[in-house]
């Protein structure tokens, strides 16, 4: 696991209420990016799928930290999830950007991946990844996951992390 953890309890199920999360405008922010992503990216997927997305943009702010916030992909989770051609879902030419922007809680799929982002934000959020710090749909086989060392398939993604 590469991303800090507080001692909180742990839960069998996505909570319901943020308690754990003082929500400042920043932080506000940060869970929205990132509920919003892990919808955009995994709201097929199960609750383990949608966790393990928010665990590799977790991951990816985790290594930027050891390298004193400077990394190409960002340092913070809105850095991380709007780094461009990163997280598809994001990119304006995307059939779901627009889908992506106007999404609300009304949405079911929607609402566990703000919970999961609240749990993430707050350091409450497992990574069963494996320090994954990508990952593809199974569907398709990009040219850098040949370089990278996979980590574990969970629903229909498979997640990697660099060569160390």
């Amino acid at each position: 696991m590469l991303f800090k953890r507080t001692a909180q309890p742990k839960f069998d199920t996505v909570p319901s209420a943020p308690f754990f999360v003082p929500e400042t405008s920043r932080t506000a922010r940060e869970i929205d990016i990132l509920a919003r992503t892990i919808w955009g990216e995994a709201r097929g997927e199960s609750v383990s799928g949608m966790e393990a997305v928010a665990s590799v943009i977790l991951n990816r702010v985790a290594i930027a930290e050891k390298f004193g916030g400077k990394y190409w992909w960002g340092n913070s989770i809105e850095t991380v999830c709007r780094k461009r051609l990163q997280f598809s879902c994001w990119n304006e030419t995307d059939p779901n950007y627009h889908k992506l922007l106007a999404v609300g809680s009304d949405d079911k799929a929607f609402s566990v991946a703000l919970r999961i982002a609240r749990r993430a934000v707050g350091g409450m959020l497992d990574d069963k990844t494996n320090g994954a710090t990508h990952y593809h749909a199974q569907s398709v086989n990009p040219f850098w996951a040949n370089s990278a060392v996979q980590t574990c398939t969970i629903g229909n993604h498979v997640f990697y992390k660099d060569v160390e």
